[in-house]
């Protein structure tokens, strides 16, 4: 039951330029505590005709548009023809992908936005890897610790996946869209292709090609 949940069937890595990350890995949030030390080692290799570089560990692509109002924190790697609009705060372990937007006043920690992804509107986004052409709506927000600070498990129908993580907000699959003021609680996983209604609070594994209306009721796309 947990395949569903694999790099593989949840993410196209050749809309990355985090690709590297996930080899080796089965299940995305694997990657959470290699962030920093991937963005390190991977700005170093990046062409100086397309990035420049903003201090010891922030390289932004030359066909990005940063707002003068932004806050970056590195290490980060913004990449080609993303856009990080008014007083959006990267707090740094950050990829923004290709085409991707970072709305005003969103807020990033510890993540990788693939290709296309937009989060623009008053967001919060930390631990967590939103796939291509990921949305999510204004308002909405991962959460990335639990209340009782215990480790995050990954709950999968009756199967439990220890992570063995204390941050953890979401793991969004290619093509997920998050309906307005909802919070994607900790350990959240939602398939591909999944749609989630406005002001919704998520748990859990979401199936691909569903729609989640609300605990109970999560339908298959037809």
């Amino acid at each position: 039951m947990s395949q569903n949940i694999t790099v593989a069937n949840m993410y196209d890595l050749s809309e990355t330029i985090a690709d590297g990350l996930f080899e080796g890995v089965t299940y995305p949030w694997e990657v959470l505590p290699k962030i920093h030390d991937f963005i390190l080692a991977l700005g170093k290799t990046l062409p100086e005709e397309k990035f420049y570089r903003l201090g010891e560990d922030i390289w932004v692509a030359k066909s990005a548009t940063v707002a003068p109002t932004a806050c970056l924190n590195g290490p980060l790697i913004i990449d080609e023809e993303a856009e990080v609009r008014h007083c959006a705060f990267v707090r740094g372990n950050a990829i923004v992908g290709k085409g991707a937007v970072v709305g005003n006043s969103t807020e990033l920690k510890n993540v990788i936005l693939f290709n296309k992804v937009q989060v623009p509107h008053y967001n919060y986004v930390g631990d967590s890897v939103l796939g291509f052409r990921s949305h999510m709506g204004a308002g909405s927000i991962t959460s990335n610790v639990k209340s009782d600070k215990t480790l995050v498990v990954v709950k999968n129908g009756e199967e439990k996946l220890p992570t063995g993580l204390k941050k953890f907000g979401a793991m969004l699959a290619d093509n997920v869209e998050i309906g307005c003021n909802s919070v994607l609680n900790p350990g959240t996983v939602i398939g591909r292709n999944s749609n989630v209604y406005p002001t919704s609070s998520v748990r859990g594994v979401i199936p691909a090609n569903s729609i989640y209306k609300n605990r109970t009721e999560i339908c298959e796309k037809e």
